[in-house]
């Protein structure tokens, strides 16, 4: 709805992750009904979407363009049955995962893009982890401000250590190929790691 592709990463499958929001009780699908909840509790409710459409594409909207108010942005993650812009937000939301769900599983260049981009993605988290480990990585302020800022410097500082150390492995890497030296994919693994497995030291978190 806010005109950006919605991808499932799909990295650990569970029976509530796979399970898609049949359209209405009565469809069926020759192949693919397992995937479907067969109890009859996840239809989409339609005629909920459509009645609250324009208050749908108005938030939309307002977090596109980064106006949503902090009142109703909280109203939004509240569920209760008053509350019909989120109970309909929660129908479209099955439907669009129904939807990538289905395309995930039968488009194997699909599979292929998700996967790649979640191990990048779960690999530099696990390497500002390994940067941020003061304190156990835990950010003790409860302020959502100083919580963003320490998580903006510390992804800072992961790029400024991946600049610095990224190039000088795959330059020693391509002296040693000239030099006619043969690689395996765990010897490059091995040498272009960026960052070791332990800490060489402990320090203590401030007092």
């Amino acid at each position: 709805m806010t005109g950006r592709p919605w991808r499932p990463t799909a990295r650990r499958w569970t029976p509530s992750s796979t399970t898609c929001s049949p359209p209405s009780a009565s469809v069926r699908y020759r192949h693919i009904d397992a995937l479907f909840d067969q109890g009859g509790r996840n239809v989409i409710d339609w005629r909920l979407v459509e009645a609250h459409w324009r208050d749908l594409m108005r938030v939309s909207i307002a977090i596109r363009e980064g106006t949503l108010a902090s009142p109703l942005l909280r109203r939004l993650g509240s569920n209760s049955k008053r509350n019909q812009i989120y109970r309909a937000f929660r129908e479209v939301g099955r439907a669009v995962a129904s939807v990538q769900l289905l395309r995930f599983i039968s488009d194997p260049s699909l599979r292929r893009r998700v996967t790649a981009a979640t191990n990048k993605v779960e690999s530099f988290n696990n390497f500002t982890d390994w940067l941020a480990f003061c304190n156990g990585g835990v950010i003790a302020e409860n302020d959502p401000a100083e919580q963003e800022k320490a998580v903006k410097l510390t992804s800072l500082l992961a790029n400024c250590v991946i600049f610095h150390t990224g190039p000088g492995p795959h330059e020693h890497r391509a002296e040693l190929q000239a030099e006619g030296w043969q690689f395996t994919g765990e010897d490059l693994t091995a040498i272009c790691r960026p960052w070791p497995e332990s800490h060489p030291t402990n320090i203590s978190p401030p007092v």
